[in-house]
């Protein structure tokens, strides 16, 4: 399949717990293609900064210091860390970070087979000319209820009213916001989450690629 289409470019967005994550890793897996999580790159740059005793509040710096990152070794279980995650929503709100790792972000697209990116920007931002585009959403009471499980079952603690509550507030910054906002492209073909598992996610997902490649 790479042979025909020796660089296929997916993007995937939507909003936090909707399941995005889960099916770009296991479309990347499928069609052997990297794959890349945006908001890490936010992360990675916010700990970089940690790390290096760096002012979270000099947007020279953090942008600096996004242009030097390497996105072939993103960890997520460090970086998904509590401490980085309120350091990461500090810098990503600075337009030269979201300019340099934008950049960033699409010159890991190009590299061949081609890749899967999931964010929130990918379709309209990072990769408008990206083979497919997916926007994957599901319910803020569905998605709560998933973030939820996911840290009880790491044996962490959590109250799911104030986990709805700070999606919706997240959903409403990330939205809101003048850079780079979260929507839909236009393009955007849709998935719903809120009433199947990935597995069916997936399988939607697959049928609409293949169409595409079909065509191309």
């Amino acid at each position: 399949m790479t042979s025909r289409h020796p660089h296929i470019v997916i993007a995937v967005d939507g909003p936090a717990a909707a399941g995005k994550g889960t099916l770009s890793r296991r479309l990347a897996e499928h069609y052997g293609l990297r794959h890349l999580d945006t908001g890490l790159t936010y992360r990675a740059t916010a700990k970089a900064l940690l790390d290096r005793g760096l002012p979270l509040d000099d947007e020279d710096v953090a942008a600096e210091t996004a242009r030097a990152l390497d996105l072939s070794g993103l960890d997520r279980s460090v970086l998904s860390a509590h401490e980085i995650g309120e350091a990461a929503s500090k810098v990503a709100v600075m337009p030269k970070v979201r300019r340099a790792l934008v950049e960033a972000q699409r010159e890991f697209a190009r590299i061949e087979p081609g890749a899967v990116l999931d964010g929130r920007d990918i379709g309209t931002v990072v990769c408008p000319d990206a083979l497919i585009k997916f926007y994957v959403t599901a319910s803020p009471e569905v998605r709560a209820r998933r973030r939820y499980q996911e840290i009880i079952s790491q044996g962490g603690s959590a109250e799911l009213p104030a986990i709805l509550a700070d999606l919706e507030k997240r959903d409403a910054r990330d939205a809101g916001r003048a850079d780079s906002p979260l929507k839909p492209a236009a393009d955007a073909l849709m998935i719903d989450t809120s009433d199947q598992g990935i597995e069916e996610a997936f399988e939607t997902a697959m049928s609409i690629i293949e169409k595409a490649l079909a065509a191309a």
